[in-house]
């Protein structure tokens, strides 16, 4: 069984940082494209950073220069590094990853559980 497990986020002030983090385990042959969106209340889900196996990320112009994407492939974990936060970034955060559980087996989407951030004074 494969899971997604998140970790971090919080409340912080503008201006302020967080970091989030998103492990995978379970019964992992490969990731392929992983990324981070975002639901705030009342909104739809927004695609935050998305990255490819091959490393390209593209983030989404309300958080460029402020965000980072990284992935540990020999920890199967997953970051989302936050920076110079805004209260427009207060949202639920999800990670996402599409998994290939066995040798020449599909591959499926993942969700992680979400994680609240909200930026406030």
């Amino acid at each position: 069984q494969v899971q997604l497990v998140q970790s971090g986020g919080g409340l912080v002030q503008p201006g302020g940082s967080l970091t989030l983090s998103c492990a995978a385990s379970g019964s992992i042959f490969s990731i392929y494209s992983m990324g981070w969106y975002r639901q705030a209340p009342g909104k739809q889900r927004e695609l935050v950073a998305p990255i490819t196996s091959g490393g390209k990320t593209n983030y989404a112009d309300s958080v460029k220069g402020r965000f980072t994407f990284s992935r540990d492939n020999a920890k199967n974990t997953t970051y989302l590094q936050m920076n110079s936060l805004k209260p427009e970034d207060t949202a639920v955060y999800y990670c996402n990853a599409e998994i290939q559980g066995r040798p020449a087996g599909p591959r499926f989407n993942f969700w992680g559980q979400g994680t609240q951030v909200t930026v406030s004074a």
